[in-house]
Protein backbone atom coordinates (compact mmCIF):
# COMPACT_ATOMS: atom_id res chain seq x y z
CA UNK A 1 0.00 0.00 0.00
CA UNK A 2 1.49 3.52 -1.05
CA UNK A 3 1.39 6.31 1.88
CA UNK A 4 1.69 9.63 1.09
CA UNK A 5 4.55 11.20 2.73
CA UNK A 6 3.11 14.69 2.76
CA UNK A 7 1.37 14.11 6.08
CA UNK A 8 4.41 13.80 8.43
CA UNK A 9 6.20 16.53 6.37
CA UNK A 10 3.18 18.75 7.06
CA UNK A 11 3.39 17.63 10.62
CA UNK A 12 7.25 18.05 10.97
CA UNK A 13 7.16 21.58 9.07
CA UNK A 14 3.88 22.99 11.48
CA UNK A 15 6.55 21.68 14.48
CA UNK A 16 8.93 23.20 13.43
CA UNK A 17 7.70 26.53 12.76
CA UNK A 18 5.90 26.74 16.27
CA UNK A 19 9.39 26.57 17.30
CA UNK A 20 11.07 29.64 15.57
CA UNK A 21 7.70 31.22 16.81
CA UNK A 22 9.56 30.67 20.00
CA UNK A 23 13.21 30.96 19.02
CA UNK A 24 13.47 34.19 16.65
CA UNK A 25 12.00 36.51 19.22
CA UNK A 26 13.66 35.05 21.95
CA UNK A 27 17.06 35.26 20.19
CA UNK A 28 15.96 38.94 19.48
CA UNK A 29 15.54 39.76 23.18
CA UNK A 30 18.79 38.14 23.68
CA UNK A 31 20.57 40.04 21.13
CA UNK A 32 18.61 43.46 22.51
CA UNK A 33 19.90 42.02 26.14
CA UNK A 34 23.87 41.47 24.80
CA UNK A 35 23.76 45.09 23.08
CA UNK A 36 23.24 46.73 26.26
CA UNK A 37 25.47 45.11 28.11
CA UNK A 38 28.14 46.19 25.55
CA UNK A 39 27.11 49.29 25.63
CA UNK A 40 24.97 50.53 28.37
CA UNK A 41 22.87 52.39 26.52
CA UNK A 42 18.69 51.82 25.36
CA UNK A 43 19.27 54.45 22.87
CA UNK A 44 22.52 52.55 21.23
CA UNK A 45 21.31 49.49 21.54
CA UNK A 46 17.74 50.12 19.81
CA UNK A 47 20.10 51.72 16.69
CA UNK A 48 22.07 48.54 15.88
CA UNK A 49 18.63 46.70 16.62
CA UNK A 50 17.40 49.00 13.36
CA UNK A 51 19.78 47.00 11.04
CA UNK A 52 17.20 43.79 11.85
CA UNK A 53 14.37 45.45 9.81
CA UNK A 54 16.67 46.81 6.98
CA UNK A 55 18.22 42.88 6.70
CA UNK A 56 14.55 41.67 6.56
CA UNK A 57 13.50 43.81 3.70
CA UNK A 58 16.78 42.75 1.31
CA UNK A 59 15.96 38.75 2.67
CA UNK A 60 12.07 38.97 1.75
CA UNK A 61 13.10 40.63 -1.37
CA UNK A 62 15.66 38.05 -2.38
CA UNK A 63 12.79 35.84 -1.94
CA UNK A 64 10.26 37.32 -4.28
CA UNK A 65 12.41 37.91 -7.17
CA UNK A 66 13.74 34.41 -7.05
CA UNK A 67 10.45 32.90 -6.78
CA UNK A 68 10.56 31.31 -3.42
CA UNK A 69 8.60 30.72 -0.59
CA UNK A 70 9.20 31.79 3.08
CA UNK A 71 10.29 28.35 4.25
CA UNK A 72 12.05 26.93 7.30
CA UNK A 73 15.81 27.13 6.20
CA UNK A 74 14.69 31.06 5.04
CA UNK A 75 13.63 31.06 8.44
CA UNK A 76 16.77 29.91 9.70
CA UNK A 77 18.43 32.03 7.32
CA UNK A 78 16.59 35.24 8.84
CA UNK A 79 18.68 34.17 12.06
CA UNK A 80 21.84 34.31 10.88
CA UNK A 81 20.97 37.23 8.75
CA UNK A 82 20.19 39.13 11.98
CA UNK A 83 23.36 38.23 13.74
CA UNK A 84 25.79 39.30 10.70
CA UNK A 85 23.20 42.54 10.37
CA UNK A 86 23.83 43.16 14.30
CA UNK A 87 27.33 42.94 14.06
CA UNK A 88 28.31 45.28 11.67
CA UNK A 89 25.79 48.03 13.29
CA UNK A 90 27.68 47.17 16.67
CA UNK A 91 30.82 47.64 14.14
CA UNK A 92 30.21 50.90 13.29
CA UNK A 93 28.41 52.63 16.43
CA UNK A 94 30.78 51.22 18.77
CA UNK A 95 33.77 53.07 16.30
CA UNK A 96 31.66 56.38 16.43
CA UNK A 97 31.11 56.28 20.21
CA UNK A 98 34.73 55.57 20.71
CA UNK A 99 35.56 58.82 18.30
CA UNK A 100 32.94 60.68 20.29
CA UNK A 101 34.68 59.72 23.96
CA UNK A 102 37.83 61.06 22.41
CA UNK A 103 36.35 64.54 21.86
CA UNK A 104 35.84 64.05 18.14
CA UNK A 105 32.63 66.67 17.60
CA UNK A 106 29.34 64.76 16.55
CA UNK A 107 29.26 65.69 12.45
CA UNK A 108 32.85 65.01 12.32
CA UNK A 109 32.94 61.63 14.60
CA UNK A 110 30.04 60.27 12.22
CA UNK A 111 31.49 60.98 9.26
CA UNK A 112 35.04 59.55 10.08
CA UNK A 113 33.26 56.78 12.17
CA UNK A 114 31.31 55.30 8.92
CA UNK A 115 34.50 56.42 6.40
CA UNK A 116 36.85 54.12 8.93
CA UNK A 117 34.45 51.18 9.34
CA UNK A 118 33.28 51.07 5.64
CA UNK A 119 36.23 48.39 4.61
CA UNK A 120 35.42 45.96 8.06
CA UNK A 121 31.27 46.06 7.23
CA UNK A 122 31.58 45.48 3.34
CA UNK A 123 34.27 42.68 3.60
CA UNK A 124 31.94 41.35 6.51
CA UNK A 125 29.13 41.30 4.18
CA UNK A 126 31.26 40.37 1.02
CA UNK A 127 32.57 37.12 2.65
CA UNK A 128 29.28 35.90 3.74
CA UNK A 129 27.64 36.75 0.48
CA UNK A 130 29.74 35.03 -1.34
CA UNK A 131 30.30 32.19 1.33
CA UNK A 132 26.67 31.27 0.88
CA UNK A 133 26.74 32.23 -3.20
CA UNK A 134 26.97 28.25 -4.19
CA UNK A 135 24.47 26.91 -2.30
CA UNK A 136 22.35 30.21 -3.97
CA UNK A 137 23.02 28.73 -6.99
CA UNK A 138 23.18 25.04 -5.89
CA UNK A 139 20.36 22.67 -8.49
CA UNK A 140 22.09 19.28 -6.76
CA UNK A 141 20.27 17.15 -4.09
CA UNK A 142 18.99 19.23 -1.14
CA UNK A 143 18.97 22.68 -3.20
CA UNK A 144 15.35 22.98 -2.47
CA UNK A 145 16.33 23.57 1.17
CA UNK A 146 19.78 25.29 0.45
CA UNK A 147 18.49 27.90 -1.52
CA UNK A 148 16.11 29.58 0.60
CA UNK A 149 18.51 29.61 3.00
CA UNK A 150 21.04 31.55 1.13
CA UNK A 151 19.22 33.69 -0.57
CA UNK A 152 17.69 35.45 2.94
CA UNK A 153 21.06 35.76 4.14
CA UNK A 154 22.89 37.42 0.57
CA UNK A 155 19.42 39.43 -0.21
CA UNK A 156 19.31 40.64 3.12
CA UNK A 157 23.07 41.44 3.41
CA UNK A 158 22.81 43.51 0.09
CA UNK A 159 20.04 46.02 1.82
CA UNK A 160 21.58 45.49 5.32
CA UNK A 161 24.86 46.80 4.37
CA UNK A 162 23.87 49.76 2.46
CA UNK A 163 21.46 51.30 4.71
CA UNK A 164 23.86 49.98 7.65
CA UNK A 165 26.38 52.61 5.54
CA UNK A 166 23.97 55.08 4.64
CA UNK A 167 21.31 55.22 7.24
CA UNK A 168 22.78 54.08 10.35
CA UNK A 169 24.82 56.69 10.59
CA UNK A 170 22.30 59.59 9.71
CA UNK A 171 19.97 58.28 12.13
CA UNK A 172 22.62 58.35 14.99
CA UNK A 173 23.56 61.47 14.40
CA UNK A 174 19.84 62.76 14.31
CA UNK A 175 19.46 60.35 17.88
CA UNK A 176 22.74 61.61 19.24
CA UNK A 177 22.26 65.56 18.70
CA UNK A 178 18.56 65.68 20.54
CA UNK A 179 20.29 64.91 23.85
CA UNK A 180 23.48 67.86 22.33
CA UNK A 181 20.12 70.15 22.48
CA UNK A 182 18.25 69.00 25.53
CA UNK A 183 21.74 69.76 27.58
CA UNK A 184 22.10 72.92 26.28
CA UNK A 185 24.95 71.94 24.00
CA UNK A 186 25.53 73.79 20.73
CA UNK A 187 24.79 70.95 17.69
CA UNK A 188 27.93 70.63 15.31
CA UNK A 189 27.50 73.73 12.77
CA UNK A 190 26.89 72.45 8.93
Amino acid sequence: MFRSASAPEFENQARATRRLAFIVPLVLLLIGGLLYASFGSVRHSLLVMLNVPFALVGGIAALWLRGLNLSLSASVGFIALFGVAVLNGVVLIACMNQLRAAGWSLRDAVREGAVIRLRPVLMTALVASVGFMPMALSTSAGAEVQRPLATVVIGGLISATVLTLLVLPTVYAWVEERPEIERGDSPAAP
